[in-house]
């Protein structure tokens, strides 16, 4: 059984800084592909952010340099570092293990106020 814990989410005021994190149990976050997602209000799930097995990275274009990937394989978490928030950073974010077979967890409150 795969279970995703997100966390650290909260309410910032544009600039700050937040740290995500997804505590994986069942799976290995080393071992498996990786991504966060988020969905704002309204719309639809978008892709924010995938670290492969190699530990390479890939971010979506609205957050490159601005967020930052990590993944402790002792603790078994994924981490998302964000820095100078936006309010259009605001959204519900998810972590997804897995590609074809993939799991979520039940997603983290992002909330940035102008």
């Amino acid at each position: 059984q795969v279970r995703l814990v997100e966390s650290g989410g909260g309410s910032v005021q544009a600039g700050g800084s937040l740290r995500l994190s997804c505590a994986a149990s069942g799976e290995q976050v080393s071992t498996a592909f990786m991504n966060w997602f988020r969905q704002a209000a309204g719309k639809q799930r978008e892709w924010v952010a995938g670290i492969r097995t190699d530990g390479s990275t890939n971010y979506a274009d609205s957050v490159k340099g601005r967020f930052t990937l990590s993944r402790d394989n002792l603790q078994n978490i994924l981490y998302l570092q964000m820095n100078a928030l936006k309010p259009e950073d605001t959204a519900i974010y998810y972590c997804r293990a897995g590609c074809v077979v993939a799991y979520w967890g039940q997603g983290t409150q992002v909330t940035v106020s102008s």
